[in-house]
């Protein structure tokens, strides 16, 4: 299979028209609608049911650039909570919950699982947890996420990493990882790659529009790429 050869995700970014952005946007929220269980209802913001307001971090990235493992480093080093999306997805498909077999089905095909059953994942692992600082890990990955992350749980994110590899090393990595899951897999990981590309260009864009965001080059040894993250939450 011949790999096209394509720029980091930031050239994309600075390089996107308005009127792309918008057509994606459109896309994504139409693509994703067929997927959703219940129309999602605006909330107040802020309704986590914790004591404290939960510091909330999110963390973007294509397959696998490394975000886990990141993620992992992050948390030992600053005490945050590591939430993976991907993670709490296949614990509902494990678990044999009313959502699991549309879950499985979704992730199979490299698409994008309904909004408001990611964020009512999120919001429980969030209110179950004793600890009120979070990496959420792989959220949110299209504005349809971004909007029902608002509507249900409500709370800013303080800082949003951005991951940046090119797409021959993200298939590489994904291909040689081995870790049994049932989206590794090359004809499964090419559609991951143009869904994370089409879905995940606006919600980027959006948070570096609010300052927040911060690319991180994902290219180099695990060290290399942890040390251009620490000065980040050293502050």
């Amino acid at each position: 299979m011949m790999l096209r050869r394509v720029s980091p995700l930031s050239k994309l970014i600075s390089a996107a028209k308005p009127s792309l952005l918008l057509n994606q946007v459109a896309y994504g929220l139409s693509f994703l609608e067929a997927f959703s269980t219940d129309a999602l209802k605006p909330a107040e913001a802020g309704t986590v049911s914790k004591a404290r307001t939960p510091i909330i971090n999110f963390v973007l990235g294509g397959p696998g650039v490394g975000k886990g493992t990141q993620c992992t480093r992050i948390a030992e080093t600053f005490g945050f909570t590591h939430l993976s999306v991907g993670d709490l997805l296949r614990k509902e498909i494990s678990s044999n919950t009313e959502y699991g077999a549309m879950i499985l089905e979704t992730i199979t095909k490299g698409k994008i699982v309904a909004s408001e059953v990611t964020v009512k994942l999120l919001k429980t692992a969030i209110e179950s947890n004793e600890t009120d600082r979070f990496l959420i890990d792989g959220f949110p990955r299209s504005e349809e996420n971004r909007v029902a992350y608002e509507q249900i749980i409500g709370i800013e994110p303080e800082v949003v990493l951005f991951f940046d590899c090119d797409e021959e090393e993200m298939l590489k990595r994904v291909l040689h990882r081995n870790q049994g899951r049932v989206d590794d897999n090359i004809d499964t990981t090419m559609q991951r790659l143009r869904v994370f590309e089409a879905y995940t260009l606006p919600v980027i864009r959006y948070y570096s529009q609010k300052g927040k965001l911060h690319k991180i080059n994902a290219i180099g040894t695990e060290d290399e790429i942890f040390e251009r993250v620490r000065p980040i939450f050293a502050t």
